[in-house]
């Protein structure tokens, strides 16, 4: 039969019972329900499997987009996220999302297809050829594995949950060759189960002891938390509160205690004040953190006390900042192990009040207007709100310090890979994840359109999520940095579409308001009607 010029196929008989099946029985198996990706010619038998075993597949329109929502979903869930791409561009679409995950140290698995065994390297011309795709993937990603069977399939599934249970989190790839994926798997049942979870590991017994009596003789003690301490939050606070030290965190470690706890000092690990409040602290407890230059702003730790690191991995203890006193283990075992040994151990009360007033005031000179807004959203909007986060400066002058967040993974932000484009896809998957939580996504113009296509996902998924567009007429930070080299302002001023019809004509409602004052009403009216919601807020127009 020939419809159009084209040929009609005789059906592709491949058996159900295949590799595909086996994938994604093991992972449901491990609790995930959701996948993010673009079905492909390649894929398809691991979309196959995903109606009958109840997956719900989430389609973004740029595979970039599934990454960047599976980290969105993932840090709702504490599941990793899981992404599906076809062969050769798929895979390649998704490694700025795996380069993310990588730097960010957050949980990630990548699936795709490749050519057949026998096929490598070919050059043939083959639909999606490319050279390498599980070199090119392994550049970026902790590790990227071809396998060559189904039972080597799902034992890379395996591992990878054991990196992400007891190691450092970091994506991996798994690279399934059309011949393996598409043959039956001979898995036994059993192979597919999860594997039973065992206890976060804690340090060792001396070693806390040592610690307990580093901490117990402070007069001046400080916690500086990353992403690394948030299995911990509990007893981060409560050591806290035993040492009545003072908590700064970087980005990734924000609300490893409630933010509006009296010793919490909120994520501001960039600001000079808080920098030489960890320099001058006699002791320094770190907690799952590299100390990242990328959040020093120029500045840096180099305390003066003695140091004491925690950290799941080993050679993190030198990393930036030499340990003086290093604790290898997960956070979430080692951190009730100090509280334990410092049992009767309490010091007197401290007020941080002025010091919190101080770095609120650094942090307020880096952009007032920025600051302003950013208040004005966390007045608006419910305590339980999600931010999304983009390498815009409304992120990194606003929302990051002025909207105080109580739980962890509420701001959701890369703050060492920086990548634009961000924050509109992982507000999509972190709804999807929680949607019974309010989520609004605040970027700047130039992120926002790294990834505009996905507001196509959020309509499509029937998503309650509010958008704020801070315009500010182009790459505003990029621009600031050409006339601090004096130079002129190059590839930096850009056009903007009708931001307001733009999300309209996706299926939204978009709305640009024209003064401050109208951003709260604009916010609240927003929620309040549900559904994709864009709120445009020209900075150069914008009436006081």
């Amino acid at each position: 039969m020939e419809t159009l010029g084209h040929v009609e196929a005789p059906p592709v008989l491949i058996p159900t019972d295949n590799a595909g099946l086996a994938i994604m029985t093991v992972l449901r198996n491990y609790g995930i329900d959701t996948i993010f990706g673009i079905p492909g010619t390649h894929n398809l038998e691991f979309y196959r499997h995903l109606q009958p075993l109840g997956i719900r597949p989430v389609t973004t329109r740029h595979e970039q987009g599934a990454g960047y929502a599976a980290d969105g979903w993932s840090q709702q869930t504490g599941l990793p996220g899981v992404v599906i791409t076809t062969s050769g561009p798929g895979l390649l679409n998704a490694l700025s999302a795996a380069g993310t995950a990588y730097c960010e140290s957050r949980p990630l698995i990548v699936l795709s297809p490749g050519a057949p065994e026998g096929e490598e390297f070919a050059d043939i011309g083959a639909l999606h050829e490319t050279k390498d795709a599980t070199a090119a993937a392994g550049a970026i990603v902790e590790w990227s594995r071809r396998v060559h069977s189904a039972r080597e399939a799902v034992e890379a599934v395996h591992d990878a949950f054991e990196l992400f249970r007891y190691g450092r989190p970091r994506p991996v790839h798994i690279e399934v060759p059309l011949n393996v994926l598409e043959t039956s798997h001979g898995c036994p049942a059993e192979l597919l189960d999860d594997r039973h979870r065992r206890a976060p590991a804690g340090a060792d017994d001396g070693g806390v002891l040592a610690a307990a009596d580093i901490l117990r003789s402070a007069e001046r003690p400080v916690i500086l938390a990353g992403g690394g301490a948030l299995p911990a939050d509990a007893g981060v606070r409560r050591l806290a509160e035993i040492l009545q030290a003072p908590v700064v965190t970087s980005l990734n470690g924000k609300a490893a205690i409630p933010e509006d706890h009296p010793l919490s000092l909120g994520s501001n690990i960039r600001l000079p004040g808080a920098q030489e409040l960890c320099n001058g602290a006699d002791v320094l407890l770190i907690i799952g953190s590299k100390v990242g230059e990328a959040e020093m702003w120029g500045g840096a730790v180099t305390p003066r006390g003695t140091v004491v690191r925690i950290d799941i991995l080993e050679s993190q203890l030198r990393k930036n900042v030499q340990a003086d006193l290093g604790l290898v283990g997960d956070a979430a075992a080692v951190v009730p192990q100090l509280v334990t040994a410092l049992d009767g151990h309490q010091a007197p009360a401290i007020d941080l009040a002025d010091l919190r007033a101080g770095l609120e005031q650094q942090a307020r000179a880096l952009s007032p207007e920025l600051a302003a807004i950013a208040e004005t959203i966390g007045q608006a909007v419910a305590p339980e709100t999600i931010i999304g986060g983009d390498s815009s400066q409304i992120t990194y002058f606003g929302t990051s310090t002025f909207i105080p967040q109580r739980q962890p993974h509420s701001l959701l932000y890369t703050p060492a890979y920086a990548t634009l484009g961000y924050g509109l896809p992982a507000s999509i998957g972190a709804k999807i994840a929680a949607p019974e939580r309010p989520v609004v996504c605040v970027a700047g113009d130039g992120a926002l359109m790294f990834a505009i296509q996905e507001l196509a996902t959020a309509v499509e998924q029937s998503l309650d999520l509010t958008v704020v567009c801070v315009d500010n007429g182009g790459y505003a930070e990029i621009r600031q940095n050409e006339r601090d080299r004096g130079m002129p302002e190059v590839g930096v001023n850009l056009h903007q579409p009708d931001w307001a019809a733009l999300a309209t004509a996706f299926g939204g409602h978009g709305r640009r308001i024209e003064t401050h004052q109208q951003l709260a009403d604009a916010l609240r009216d927003a929620q309040s009607a549900g559904g994709l919601q864009l709120i445009h807020v020209p900075l150069a127009r914008l009436a006081s």
